[in-house]
């Protein structure tokens, strides 16, 4: 058997050897201190209490982070203007009943939005029987589209903020319009939608008091607000001149070729 006396020690082994020892003591020492058995009750108490806060601040529900809504909410309180937004969208007719918008910056939280890189880019048209091409879906279909989006969205971060637990939330909307309105065959007709039903199908452990306040929920929604009260509208209808702008035009290539 060889004598580890005199066992050649390289300069490598010794120092793996040492960063081992290092590492373990390390462990020992980290298991030690973080192992709440070994601290006297008051500092018990207070660790498990922040380890609980932390939990509460990093925890999700209906994939929305408790400390998100939290801090959000604690930033408006403190700050009211930056609740403000002002959104905004370009739109540009193609042909016939197609057009089609886009949507890209805005603002709020007190500046400039420029989060996204890209526009959002939707086409909007009429089936055949409204003399359109289907390039797009019609625009009162949108209405819906948005009502359903931002009722579903309320409808989870105020559960979330309450601490209700959603397994599925699925939602049918179907809007009664006559277009006799306008069309302007009739005007004793609306030209816009006379009646929407919302159908929620909602899956989850609920209470009836979760369910009471599931129902308050949905109508906090902005895009409900919108259809169900009047919004002011202005609108200003700006007309370019073509001859006007034939005529600049002409005496631009005049000044340059003339």
């Amino acid at each position: 058997m060889k004598n580890l006396s005199k066992t050649q020690w390289t300069p490598k082994v010794v120092t793996a050897l040492l960063l081992a020892a290092i590492l373990f003591n390390l462990g020992i020492a980290r298991n030690d201190y973080f192992n709440t058995d070994n601290l006297n009750p008051k500092i018990k108490m207070e660790t498990t209490e922040k380890k609980k806060k932390k939990a509460n601040e990093t925890a999700k529900i209906n994939g929305f982070a408790l400390g998100d809504i939290v801090g959000t909410v604690e930033a408006i309180q403190a700050n009211p203007d930056i609740a403000k937004f002002q959104f905004r969208v370009q739109n540009k007719w193609i042909n016939g009943g197609h057009n089609r918008s886009w949507i890209k910056d805005f603002y709020g939280g007190g500046q400039e939005d420029d989060s996204r890189k890209r526009p959002f880019v939707y086409d909007n048209s009429e089936p055949p029987i409204l003399l359109g091409n289907n390039e797009g879906a019609n625009p009162v279909e949108y209405i819906l589209h948005g009502l359903a989006g931002c009722m579903t969205t309320t409808l989870a971060l105020h559960a979330a903020a309450n601490e209700i637990y959603l397994e599925s939330v699925e939602s049918k909307l179907e809007g009664d319009l006559d277009v006799q309105g306008f069309l302007g065959l009739n005007d004793q007709i609306r030209n816009g939608y006379q009646n929407i039903r919302i159908t929620f199908q909602i899956k989850g452990d609920l209470s009836e008091d979760d369910k009471e306040k599931l129902a308050s929920f949905v109508k906090k929604s902005p895009v409900f607000d919108i259809v169900t009260n009047q919004v002011p509208v202005q609108v200003d209808l700006q007309y370019k001149n073509l001859q006007h702008a034939l005529d600049g035009i002409k005496g631009t290539l005049l000044h340059d070729f003339g």
